[in-house]
Order: C-alpha cells, then sequence, then structure tokens
C-alpha cells in the first residue's frame, strides 16, 4: 500500500507539472488582458507601467518558471481585476461549489442506486421500464434548460423555492455552509437537483446493467440455493459487487461536478468556483484562471488516488499493483 501511494504520488507530480506547463501555454494564447484592464484612453508611459506590474514584459518561458517558483511556495499570483492572491479569491468561493457537488452526489447516490436496483431485479415490469424511459430523459436534457424550468415551475409558478443566490449561512468548523439553516437548505434544492438529474439517470444505468450482470453469476445461484433472502441476496452478494464501477463514476463526476458546475452557478447566480472563472475569463484574469485550472488538475488527481484505494477495500481481490498499471 505503502509503495503504491508513494509511486502514484511521484506520477501525481509529474502529470501536474506537464499540465501546468499545457494551462499556462493555453491561458496565455487566448488573449492580452492588458487590451481588457486598461483604459484605451491610457498614454503609452501608463500602458507600460501596468504591463510591468503585472509581470507581462518578460517573456513566456520566463513567466512561466516564474510561476512554478511562486507556487511551489503557495503563491499562485494575484488577480489582475481584484488585486488580491488568486488562491485567496478561489478558496473563498471554494465551500459554496463543495456543498453544492455534495448535495448533487448525495441526491445522485440516494435516488440513482435504488431506482437503478429496482430496474435491474423488474426489467420487465411496468416500474423497471418507467425507470429507464425517465433516465434516458436525464442524458438529453441540456443542463441550463433544467435549470431554467426548473426556476419556472418551482420559484415563480409556485413560489416554493428561491431562485437564485445561496441564502443564509452559517459557520462549521470556520467554512460557511448553506444547509444548517432552512432558508440555505431551500436556496441549495434548486442548484442541487439540476447538477444531479445527469448524474442520476448515470448511476441508474450502471446499477440497473450491474444488477442484472450480477444477477446471472454462480455465486447469486449459490446463496439461492442456501435459502438466503432476496433481500440478503440483493443487499450484500449483488450490491458489493456492483459498487465498484458505480464507485468509479460517481468519484469522478464528483470532480467533473466541482469543475464544471459553471452552468448551474451562472443559471441559478451560485456565489461559487465556476461564477468565478466565468468573470475571470471576461477579464482575463489569468493568474485566477490558472490557478482555478491547476486545483482541479490537483483534485483529480486527489479522487483517482482514492478510488484505487477504495477498490481494494470493497473487493480484496482488486491488487493495487494491478489497479496502477
Amino acid at each position: 500500500m505503502t509503495v503504491f501511494i508513494i509511486r502514484r504520488l511521484l506520477q501525481s507530480v509529474m502529470v501536474l507539472l506537464v499540465m501546468s506547463l499545457l494551462v499556462f501555454i493555453g491561458v496565455h494564447a487566448i488573449g492580452n488582458p492588458i487590451d481588457v484592464l486598461i483604459s484605451p484612453d491610457a498614454d503609452q508611459l501608463e500602458r507600460a507601467r501596468t504591463i510591468a506590474a503585472f509581470g507581462l514584459d518578460k517573456p513566456l518561458w520566463q513567466q512561466y518558471f516564474i510561476f512554478i517558483r511562486n507556487a511551489l511556495s503557495g503563491d499562485m499570483g494575484r488577480s489582475f481585476a481584484f488585486s488580491t492572491p488568486a488562491l485567496a479569491l478561489i478558496f473563498e468561493r471554494m465551500p459554496a461549489t463543495l456543498e453544492l457537488a455534495v448535495f448533487a452526489i448525495m441526491i445522485a447516490i440516494g435516488l440513482g442506486i435504488p431506482l437503478g436496483l429496482w430496474a435491474g431485479l423488474r426489467p420487465s415490469g411496468l416500474a423497471g421500464k418507467t425507470i429507464m424511459a425517465v433516465s434516458i430523459l436525464g442524458f438529453s436534457l441540456p443542463t441550463f434548460w433544467v435549470g431554467l424550468m426548473l426556476i419556472l415551475v418551482f420559484a415563480v409558478q409556485l413560489g416554493w423555492l428561491p431562485s437564485s443566490g445561496r441564502g443564509a449561512t452559517q459557520l462549521l468548523l470556520g467554512v460557511p455552509v448553506s444547509f444548517l439553516s432552512w432558508d440555505g437548505l431551500r436556496h441549495l434544492l434548486l442548484p442541487a437537483s439540476n447538477l444531479a438529474l445527469f448524474n442520476i439517470a448515470l448511476v441508474i444505468r450502471l446499477t440497473r446493467a450491474g444488477a442484472q450482470e450480477a444477477l446471472l453469476q454462480d455465486y447469486v445461484r449459490f446463496a439461492r440455493a442456501k435459502g438466503l433472502s432476496n433481500l440478503r441476496i440483493v443487499g450484500v452478494h449483488v450490491l458489493k459487487n456492483i459498487l465498484i464501477p458505480i464507485v468509479t463514476v460517481i468519484a469522478l463526476q464528483f470532480g467533473s461536478i466541482i469543475a464544471f458546475a459553471i452552468v448551474t452557478e451562472s443559471v441559478f447566480a451560485w456565489p461559487g468556483m465556476g461564477k468565478l472563472i466565468i468573470d475571470s475569463i471576461r477579464v482575463l484574469d489569468r493568474p485566477v484562471i490558472v490557478a482555478y485550472l491547476m486545483l482541479i488538475v490537483l483534485l483529480f488527481i486527489v479522487i483517482n488516488l482514492m478510488v484505487d484505494v477504495v477498490y481494494s477495500i470493497l473487493d480484496p481481490r482488486v491488487r493495487l499493483s494491478g489497479a496502477s498499471a
């Protein structure tokens, strides 16, 4: 276990270095922030002074090595637009995005696995066919349209839930969270449901396929021959063996929700990292964009490592050395 983790950490460092180079070059190729941040009426002296203050007067390779040197000490640069450390801006918005992602995944797990098992155990029944038909909508409907429809129905027409914002927050271990207050929970429900829709459909189809395959295996037949109840067979033998692919997908989708919650956060005016990155792209705030993308890369690396460890816990037959290969 220790050797595997050390090997993966070394691989992660190499991935981070390669991705930092790609991200840095890609972000610096999309435009010149000086054209956005400086007034067109500024004279050449003021323009040159601003360019030097942002460090944009140096060659690109030199800017990259300065970025790497500063990043090793935890400094990802200062925002051009806000004149504050880029990481501080991101960490300020991160709790809102993490809270949204956690609730979306909880909804997907809480609905997707039971519905998928039901559809897998009774594929010919009306309920099973209905579940699979409805799950197609989760893949087909665009996120922004679903978000607008949720606002139209539950906020505008019915007036049950608020349409935007995060609502009241309370501190939990020094971190502001919404779910500890009724107002915050009401604000959280619509955007979390919008993010969860695609993942519910994905978990349903994965669980259904895994359950149907597991029911044909010899260990299930043997369990039935021993006289075990259907509840024990499904809850212990079937569910445990289909959790590995489900855990993989859920973990990667959790990272994807955090990385690509931009649309939902924009539709519901949720003050998370997605809205911050949209605002930063509009003004070409390079330090914030690069810091955000590097945090997302690091997030996926950590998630992949955790998934490999969970593999060994769910199924001892899975060798970590094989997973690393």
